[in-house]
């Protein structure tokens, strides 16, 4: 059995992989409580202690999910939960940042997931009409109060950062970072890194395309997120299938899936880099621990740049909406 070593989030320790829970509530089709339990269960005996989750993912039934997981074992985790979309799934977008919200909305999500305390706080998206001051002052009144320990952001800009980690230390910043999603490298990783925050990779593997397991969206259900993403659409698709391709080729002379070849890149990219694959299904789960081992060379790497070049990636990763919520 792969045992799991630790890294930091700043101060905080957690398993060097997460996993991350949206899936098992919304996104990717119908969902099943009992079959999600049951993986969150088997990633704590694995010995994956950071659970990611959202007050927005299933509009609250992914935390009370993940609370009725957690019970008797609240030791064994590192909890993190998000806040800031102020509107329910299907109505329009509202991002909230003031301090009122904050405070209400951590209230909330401790109902929702029966503990004390969340031990990593995110702002979900930054509220462009709220200072980050306020905001973040907000979450540092948690941490004074004991219901926070550690605060986080997620798909915030360099700016935004620098002026968050002057109120209050930042942990960690949550992003979408793999090899089609690599909008950070320039800019963000380095000031992170200046700083002392870590780093939290949502889609590693890219939705699952990086798995090499979907060459359509007819298989997709009609809620499945990933049909009106513009990587998914015809002729992005099938230009984004020919780079899966050449990845899977690595994969095959080391002997491992594609998708455990993904994330080894995502895992190798620092010792401050925490992603958080997510998955329903046990079988899954242990395939992404499994990466954890896969020892890439420089030679490797240098590979995978070869097959997978960020300037070939066919369409945004968001649609032109979506995209104006991040990077702010």
């Amino acid at each position: 059995m792969t045992t799991v070593p630790t890294r930091h989030l700043g101060e905080l320790a957690v398993s060097a992989q997460g996993l991350g829970c949206m899936g098992m509530s919304h996104g990717y089709g119908a969902t099943d409580d009992t079959q999600s339990i049951a993986t969150l269960h088997h990633a704590l005996d694995l010995g994956v202690s950071l659970l990611d989750t959202s007050d927005f993912y299933g509009s609250g039934h992914n935390e009370e999910l993940i609370g009725r997981a957690i019970s008797g074992r609240r030791d064994e985790v590192v909890l993190a939960t998000k806040f800031g979309f102020a509107n329910r799934l299907g109505e329009p977008t509202l991002i909230r940042g003031d301090a009122a919200y904050v405070r209400q909305a951590c209230e909330a999500s401790l109902r929702r997931l029966g503990v004390d305390h969340i031990d990593l706080y995110y702002q979900h998206r930054v509220d462009p009409q709220v200072p980050i001051e306020e905001t973040v002052g907000a979450m540092a009144e948690l941490v004074q109060a004991g219901k926070v320990r550690h605060i986080g952001l997620s798909e915030a800009s360099t700016q935004t950062i620098r002026r968050a980690h002057a109120v209050h230390p930042i942990a960690a910043l949550q992003s979408e970072w793999s090899l089609w999603t690599r909008d950070l490298e320039a800019e963000t990783v380095p000031v992170c890194r200046e700083l002392g925050i870590g780093m939290v990779p949502f889609s590693p593997l890219g939705r699952g395309f990086l798995t090499g397991r979907y060459r359509s969206v007819e298989g997709m259900a009609q809620s499945d997120v990933r049909r009106s993403q513009p990587r998914f659409a015809d002729g992005n698709l099938e230009r984004n299938l020919t780079i899966v391709a050449r990845l899977n080729g690595l994969a095959k002379t080391k002997g491992i899936t594609v998708g455990q070849l993904a994330l080894a890149w995502v895992q190798h990219q620092g010792d401050d880099v925490v992603p958080i694959p997510g998955t329903r299904r046990q079988q899954y789960l242990q395939e992404n621990i499994a990466a954890l081992t896969v020892e890439l060379s420089s030679e490797d790497l240098a590979a995978i740049e070869v097959a997978a070049p960020a300037e070939e990636i066919a369409g945004t990763r968001y649609d032109a909406t979506s995209l104006t919520f991040v990077n702010r």
